[in-house]
């Protein structure tokens, strides 16, 4: 293994489009080292996405709440189960990924490895950052998790999908019709200024190039196996009852 450390620019740098849609420098509140704590502009700092700098690797970061705190619509044994082991993995491939790049571009490597190791990049590299913000997008209920958004998101949710309601019903469909295992995703388009609700297959699969991620839906089995069994929509329809709409208008507000 290549002992030298990435730096936080190398490695932000080298994710370059994940799959959530936008280079990780250019997700809301990562690029900016000047940005301070409470300053709407910033979202969430790079530790929150798990970089540790006198480490120079990704680590896993905590919950930002207990593992139970979401009950009774998403179970503890769920999000200890889905942080601690199925997030833990896509940090270790995403670190794993990073240093077999530099171990070729040091020479000490094969060359003909690099379409395998950027394909590991690309999923690892999206698993991990998708979690962190389905985490951040979380919150229990009667503490921020639920409802609906107001100011200036939840005017563009009613501009660009006809009402709230219907953007839940969208997003709803969307998530439910994930094919395999994947996300759902209420994304800003950068060139037209609209949002829109995509769907993502595996961890960065179809999200169009550009468009900056707000909120995500994992439904992959492990997001809702063990309480809900197959049935997926009683996941999202519970599931809808912890977003934290307060941390997506951030990122909105950042976005624009």
């Amino acid at each position: 293994m290549c002992e030298a450390k990435i730096d936080r620019r190398a490695a932000l740098g080298a994710l370059g489009l994940l799959a959530s849609g936008a280079a990780a420098g250019a997700l809301p509140g990562v690029q900016a080292a000047a940005a301070q704590p409470g300053d709407a502009r910033s979202a969430f700092a790079p530790s929150d996405l798990g970089w540790d700098a006198e480490k120079g690797e990704y680590v896993l970061p905590p919950l930002p709440y207990a593992p139970d705190a979401l009950e009774p619509h998403i179970d503890a044994a769920t999000m200890e189960i889905h942080h601690g082991k199925h997030h833990a993995a896509y940090v270790a491939g995403l670190n794993r990924a990073l240093a077999e790049l530099a171990r070729i571009r040091a020479g000490e490597g094969d060359a003909g490895l690099i379409k395998h190791w950027s394909r590991e990049l690309a999923f690892h590299g999206g698993g991990h950052v998708n979690h962190c913000l389905f985490w951040l997008g979380m919150a229990p209920s009667g503490a921020g998790g639920g409802g609906q958004p107001g100011g200036a998101l939840g005017q563009r949710l009613a501009r660009d999908f006809g009402s709230f309601e219907r953007f839940a019903a969208h997003f709803q469909a969307a998530a439910v019709g994930v094919e395999g295992s994947g996300w759902a995703w209420l994304v800003l388009d950068t060139i037209s200024g609209r949002l829109w609700v995509q769907q993502m297959e595996k961890q960065q699969n179809l999200l169009v190039t550009g468009v900056v991620p707000l909120l995500g839906c994992d439904v992959w089995e492990h997001a809702y196996y063990l309480r809900h069994q197959n049935r997926r929509g009683d996941y999202v329809k519970a599931w809808m009852n912890v977003v934290n709409w307060a941390f997506v208008e951030r990122l909105y507000e950042r976005a624009i």
